[in-house]
């Protein structure tokens, strides 16, 4: 009888079957930590049928009440599958880093041959192999696995920042769609007016046909844009909704009425780059990559002339007389055609790749930061443009054109024509208004968080109101913020 058996390996098995334990949501509290300092939102990792049921409850009760933007990002925290999805990468990594702390289990084999004349006893030989290199290697497999699970918990954080962001732009824009239907009703109805007027004036034979047909025309254009307003705010509930996770009755939700104000005060807008690039965790992921590429050249490198294989044993062997010879093996796979030169010329490349891919990332990151600034700075000031002079001005005109109609001074049409150029001011202030939250959104989506010395959502006043219209009672909107 012949065994070849790997000594070490007994030595360890004590630590193997402690490492078939394991915890597969180890790494998750660290994920929520991170994203939950950044985004002010927790997240959470259903894997039962109960927990599922918890996270579908709060997300019902979270519904219930109109939706604002960090609402939207809790939603789509607790109820994203995609989300769920990009979690399980977690445990996958979790699993990857147990199984690189295990040994490869030895090989058992057995074989039996017969002679075909005397002595008849039957020539058996069994064997247990292993290679010790395995053993010798396991701390630094250990500590490759160990840097790829904190890279997982990095880019699985990021990916989560990034989904806050796109709820963020997502929800603006269905907030501000809404109100921009509203805003194109009102001019819907006001050109309804002027042709109930027209048609009548028409009838009476003041205004020609041409006047009539203009009329007629701005009022089905006003209609037009009404619909097509309305058909958008549907795609974007939709887009909205697959962000969500949302489907049946829990797509009936509502969202507040008009977008937030804009805050009073920006935060500082120096050193930003600076604090994109300690933020941001893709660029920390990346750092991790150069580091895991790294430790494996300088392992293959230190390497190359060490034997590829190491297995060592005790053999023992019974012949047809029962005499038993016992002693120890020791087999290697000498490098001597195969020292790893193409493996390292492929990790020198990879490594190199790698500190492209980080520097490459670092400066997207800073021109992100850069773009997401300077457009939220523009979106402001166009913003309080249209609410502290052009819009004010508009209403001004209004309320001077209604005093000389009542006087008699000027007709009908030039009334309607000038409350249709205040309404339509107002639909661009409101598209200038969710340009810059959407803006702010992507300035979030460059820095990796929220933005820096903001623990919480601003609770700023309104700024600009308009003018009182209180005179204006035939045709008075309310204007906002």
């Amino acid at each position: 009888m012949m065994t070849k058996f790997k000594v070490v390996s007994l030595l360890v098995l004590p630590l193997v079957a402690a490492g078939c334990r394991t915890n597969p949501t180890l790494g998750f509290d660290d994920v929520q930590r991170t994203v939950g300092s950044r985004a002010g939102q927790s997240i959470e990792w259903p894997r039962t049928r109960a927990e599922n049921d918890k996270v579908e409850a709060a997300v019902s009760q979270v519904l219930q009440q109109p939706l604002a933007a960090e609402k939207a990002v809790q939603v789509a925290f607790l109820n994203n599958r995609s989300l769920r999805a990009t979690l399980e990468e977690i445990g996958i990594s979790r699993a990857e880093l147990v199984q690189a702390g295990l040994l490869r289990n030895p090989d058992f084999g057995a074989s039996f041959r017969f002679p075909d004349r005397p002595p008849s006893a039957a020539k058996t030989e069994f064997s247990l192999a292993g290679d010790v290199l395995d053993l010798l290697l396991l701390p630094l497999k250990k500590k490759v696995a160990s840097l790829q699970f904190e890279q997982t918990k990095l880019r699985v954080s990021h990916d989560i920042l990034q989904l806050a962001a796109e709820v963020k732009t997502a929800f603006y824009t269905v907030q501000a769609r809404q109100q921009l239907l509203k805003r194109v009703q009102a001019i819907v109805e006001v050109n309804e007016a002027g042709v109930d007027l027209s048609t009548r004036q028409h009838k009476a034979g003041n205004i020609t046909d041409l006047a009539l047909a203009n009329q007629q025309a701005s009022f089905q254009q006003a209609r037009l844009e009404w619909g097509k307003t309305q058909t958008q705010l549907r795609v974007d509930r939709e887009h909205l909704n697959r962000l969500l996770g949302l489907w049946g009755t829990n797509t009936q939700w509502r969202v507040e009425d008009e977008l937030p104000p804009i805050p009073n005060q920006e935060i500082p807008f120096e050193k930003l780059e600076s604090f994109a690039i300690q933020q941001r965790l893709d660029l920390a992921a990346a750092q991790q990559q150069v580091a895991l590429v790294g430790r494996a050249l300088s392992l293959r490198t230190n390497t190359r002339y060490l034997p590829a294989a190491i297995t060592l044993g005790v053999d023992t062997e019974q012949e047809p007389d029962r005499q038993r010879v016992t002693g120890p093996i020791l087999n290697l796979e000498l490098p001597i055609f195969d020292r790893g030169q193409g493996a390292i010329a492929r990790l020198q490349a990879q490594y190199r790749q790698a500190q492209w891919q980080l520097e490459a990332l670092a400066t997207n990151v800073r021109a992100d930061v850069r773009q997401a600034r300077d457009t939220m700075i523009a979106t402001r000031d166009l913003t309080e443009f249209y609410g502290k002079i052009y819009l004010p001005q508009r209403i001004r005109i209004v309320n001077e054109t209604l005093l000389q109609y009542n006087a008699m001074q000027i007709g009908t049409f030039e009334l309607i024509a000038a409350k249709e150029r205040e309404l339509s001011t107002e639909r661009e202030y409101v598209e200038a208004w969710r340009d810059y939250w959407i803006a702010r959104a992507e300035l979030e989506k460059a820095l990796g968080g929220k933005l820096p010395g903001e623990t919480k959502p601003a609770s700023p006043t309104t700024p600009s109101a308009p003018p009182d219209k209180s005179q204006d009672s035939e045709h008075q909107q309310h204007h906002q913020p």
